[in-house]
């Protein structure tokens, strides 16, 4: 098990919110907006245009004029959700999804991603294929997810109340660990620490599973050394496949934020990589709250 790094207090400056323009992706929004007022930081609304071969037969320059009134029209309107924050629109035309991403967070010391999954073009391609694992494996800052099924209800002030930290001990589910805790330290959260285990072939051995329970507690204390939380951190051993026990307790706990660690792309995108990442994925598109991934840093 890795060294866990000092927990860093949350003190986000600058949100990245991704947006295709359609009226699905913008349901993450609210949340990008409440956070922002919560905490009193910037946001940044960053539209990736990624110029597809011509399907029309108007002359390029007239349909180059009507894309930029279309995008100017959704423009303004994103706009207006961000009225009485500070807040810039950005668009990029780009055929690169993640360097345009990448350029933003750079030029805009980006402290955290948001980013919507309903829409059927631009922000939805992160969530397909390389370009998903790209922003999630090679961000620098934790991406917070709105999946499809999470309710549209905004946290009051971006506050979370009940955080659940799944983790398999490994280097790149303990990159999340100090977000985890940090979070639910700040916001005096009830935080849920959960680690799946593969179904043993006698369940009801309860030797076996208060064995295994009581090894997880003493992994985690290092973990919550020092931490101040407002209430005992619970630990959580199942069985079962990863992703749907996370979903499974999520839902059973109520929770409003997922905290996942992801691996570190580390120059290799491809298959292995999707089944790797198979459990983020699932996790992801079916939570019922939002889900926070922070990368494992190998650099």
């Amino acid at each position: 098990m890795r060294k866990i790094e000092s927990r860093p207090q949350v003190s986000w400056k600058n949100i990245l919110f991704l947006t295709d323009f359609s009226e699905s992706s913008e349901v993450a929004l609210p949340f990008a907006t409440s956070i922002a007022r919560g905490y009193g930081i910037k946001v940044f609304a960053l539209h990736v245009f990624t110029p597809d071969p011509p399907v029309c037969d108007m002359p390029p320059k007239v349909a180059i004029a009507a894309i930029e009134a279309g995008v100017q029209h959704a423009k303004a309107r994103v706009e207006s959700q961000l009225v009485g924050l500070e807040h810039e629109t950005i668009v990029d035309w780009n055929t690169d999804l993640w360097e345009a991403v990448q350029t933003a967070i750079e030029a805009n010391h980006i402290d955290l991603i948001v980013m919507g999954t309903y829409g059927r073009t631009g922000v939805d391609k992160f969530l397909m294929g390389s370009v998903a694992e790209e922003l999630f494996r090679r961000s620098p800052v934790p991406v917070l997810t709105i999946g499809p099924h999470v309710q549209t209800s905004v946290h009051g002030n971006g506050r979370f109340d009940r955080v659940l930290f799944p983790t398999d001990l490994t280097d790149a589910s303990l990159a999340a660990a100090p977000y985890a805790i940090s979070l639910a330290q700040e916001n005096s959260s009830r935080l849920v620490l959960l680690h799946v285990m593969p179904i043993p072939r006698e369940m009801n051995d309860e030797i076996r599973n208060d064995y295994e329970w009581k090894q997880f507690i003493n992994s985690m204390r290092p973990l919550l050394k020092d931490a101040e939380l407002h209430f005992p951190a619970q630990s959580l051993v199942e069985y079962g496949d990863p992703a749907e026990r996370i979903l499974e307790v999520g839902k059973e706990r109520s929770s409003d934020l997922i905290v996942l660690g992801v691996r570190d792309a580390s120059g290799h995108i491809g298959a292995a990589a999707h089944l790797e990442c198979a459990t983020a994925h699932k996790v992801l598109l079916h939570a019922l709250c939002p889900v926070l991934t922070v990368r494992e840093r190998t650099d």
